[in-house]
């Protein structure tokens, strides 16, 4: 991404006195963890995402599409997934409140995806296009410093979870889910579960009674 010095600080703002709903405050207080933007300066970068209402099972994205956004989930639960060889749905990654997601590769070069992004439950989305993106970071380059935590905080957790993938059994990194995020496990559906870890879902109900035992 890149950072040019703007000018929008000398130019006049028009305030509007609009008071922030709280939807709105969700992705403000998020901002707040790695960047410093004033009440007057929210009103404005706020502009630059859509809201977005998703119904359960709502497919945002769809495989051979170009990937025109990211979403910020406000509230709901979202999840990535591909369609395996043998025909069958891989998640690979999953977004609750406050998480990012997207195909990343596919939304930075505008290229047609291999993912679906679909929503697991009914959930409200903030969204924004590469074009408004950068944009926003013309006129706010503050903004560049909160994209990059963002990116860099997926990238972590990406690295983690492959460490995890190759140093524990599935039932194990199965395990770790659950002590380290038990709100989480509850959450999402057991299928699905099961799809992220690459089981059965009868094979999870299994393990799930041996954790309970």
């Amino acid at each position: 991404m890149q950072q040019r010095r703007s000018d929008y600080r000398s130019r006049p703002r028009v305030k509007t006195n609009k008071p922030l709903t709280p939807m709105h405050d969700i992705f403000k207080n998020h901002i707040a963890k790695f960047a410093q933007v004033t009440d007057d300066e929210f009103e404005q970068i706020i502009k630059f995402f859509d809201i977005k209402k998703a119904a359960k099972k709502e497919n945002l994205l769809e495989e051979g599409q170009i990937c025109r956004h990211h979403y910020f989930v406000l509230e709901g639960l979202l999840r990535k997934f591909y369609i395996n060889e043998k025909g069958t749905e891989q998640t690979t990654e999953f977004a609750i409140e406050t998480w990012w997601l997207t195909d990343n590769f596919a939304y930075e070069n505008q290229l047609a995806t291999e993912f679906y992004i679909q929503a697991v439950e009914k959930s409200t989305l903030l969204c924004i296009t590469p074009e408004k993106r950068q944009k926003l970071l013309e006129e706010f380059p503050v903004m560049e410093r909160y994209f990059r935590f963002v990116y860099q905080r997926a990238y972590a957790a990406a690295q983690k979870r492959i460490k995890f993938l190759f140093s524990f059994s599935k039932e194990e990194f199965y395990f770790q889910a659950v002590r380290n995020h038990p709100e989480f496990i509850q959450r999402v559906p057991q299928y699905l579960i099961a799809s992220y870890l690459g089981f059965t879902p009868e094979y999870l109900s299994e393990i799930r009674r041996r954790l309970l035992s």
